[in-house]
């Protein structure tokens, strides 16, 4: 062999080889490595494919081993010796469902009728006259009561354009709360007869293809129990905690351990922030300082020491609070009431539950599913 080797001849050669995907030779695409070894007679080095399984990539090597061959010496030995390489491929990272939403809450109840609508509602209030942005979703299904507390139940949302993609844009509600109720879309006057597949497809449309925005807070009134939706929330968002209602009664606290538990679980593994004492007490309008315990006395604050989760607050019985959610006005607006200062110290506990969540825990991540 009387050809003196050495890269740039190399690379000669390599340039009459194109790449079929671009039509570019392997240099000018920057497809050699720059790790060409020559060793006598004997030349190796490595070709940068763009994606692993290359459908090019055999031919495209068998093609380089020609042109040396070929444009150089057929004395050359570089069968075998052109390893293919691929760049390291990064993991996509998932893109936030909703990156304007800072912190995503579900409230909750074991079993129906003790006031976790009533709750929500409030709670929204309450963080909205502290200053923060509150978004406000009815995920009660086949229960949906927030247009009637929000005295909106003519509400149709229309659809906005943002960055190009139809979004539904919420009602605007007191204190500026952004709201979304599968009853702005369904006759109030008949029963809601979905499949809990269906129920779930709305839900996760109520949730992906609405423009919520800037959100501080994103309260989710969902169902009471545990059901196919549960599970649609916690594989569509990671979220930031739970909020468990329940009454003084034993029922319904057997009903929030329930509840309680299938946050908790590992698979899910949703912090719990803390629980709500709701019908706490019955106070008579004309007896202000009276209490009387008619489902029970602090049930909800001995459950939530027992399972050593954080007692948020302690909301009694008054009527004012039946009267302003019938009339569409949250008793939360009124915080000079006596319940509605209750509901700005739950409001506050919360701020200071979730900050001390996010200082303490990696946020939550939605749940996978596996098929098999």
């Amino acid at each position: 062999m009387t050809v003196t080797l050495y890269p740039n001849l190399i690379l000669e050669a390599l340039s009459k080889v194109r790449y079929p995907g671009s039509g570019q030779n392997l240099v000018e695409a920057e497809m050699i490595q720059d790790n060409i070894r020559i060793d006598g007679n004997k030349v190796s080095f490595s070709i940068i494919f763009r994606k692993p399984n290359d459908p090019f990539a055999k031919s495209v090597i068998k093609a380089a081993e020609s042109a040396i061959l070929t444009y150089i010496d057929p004395e050359i030995d570089i069968q075998g010796n052109i390893t293919a390489v691929y760049p390291e491929v990064q993991p996509k990272a998932d893109k936030p469902l909703l990156p304007g939403v800072k912190n995503t809450i579900a409230v909750f109840s074991g079993k129906g009728g003790v006031g976790k609508s009533t709750v929500s509602a409030n709670l929204a209030v309450a963080l909205a006259k502290l200053g923060y942005k509150v978004g406000l979703l009815d995920a009660d299904i086949f229960g949906p009561s927030m247009p009637k507390m929000f005295a909106c139940e003519d509400a149709r949302p229309v659809m906005e354009s943002v960055d190009g993609k139809d979004l539904i844009a919420p009602e605007i509600v007191a204190e500026g709360i952004k709201l979304l109720s599968i009853g702005f879309f369904v006759d109030p006057q008949n029963a809601i007869l979905w499949r809990g597949s269906m129920a779930s497809n709305a839900l996760g449309q109520l949730i992906s293809e609405a423009n919520w925005g800037e959100l501080d807070y994103f309260i989710l009134d969902m169902p009471p129990g545990t059901s196919d939706i549960h599970l649609t929330l916690v594989q569509t968002l990671g979220l930031t905690g739970a909020v468990v209602v329940t009454t003084p009664q034993q029922v319904a606290l057997a009903d929030a351990i329930k509840g309680i538990n299938m946050f908790l679980d590992d698979k899910v593994n949703v912090p719990v922030l803390g629980l709500v004492e709701n019908m706490a007490w019955f106070t008579p309008r004309e007896l202000p300082e009276n209490r009387y315990y008619i489902f029970g006395k602090e049930g909800g604050k001995r459950l939530a020491e027992q399972l050593n989760i954080p007692l948020l607050g302690q909301i009694p019985i008054v009527q004012s609070i039946c009267e302003n959610g019938d009339a569409g006005t949250p008793i939360a607006l009124d915080e000079d009431s006596l319940v509605g200062q209750s509901f700005i110290r739950l409001a506050e506990k919360v701020v200071t539950e979730v900050d001390r969540r996010n200082r303490e825990k990696t946020p939550t991540q939605k749940v996978e599913v596996t098929h098999k």
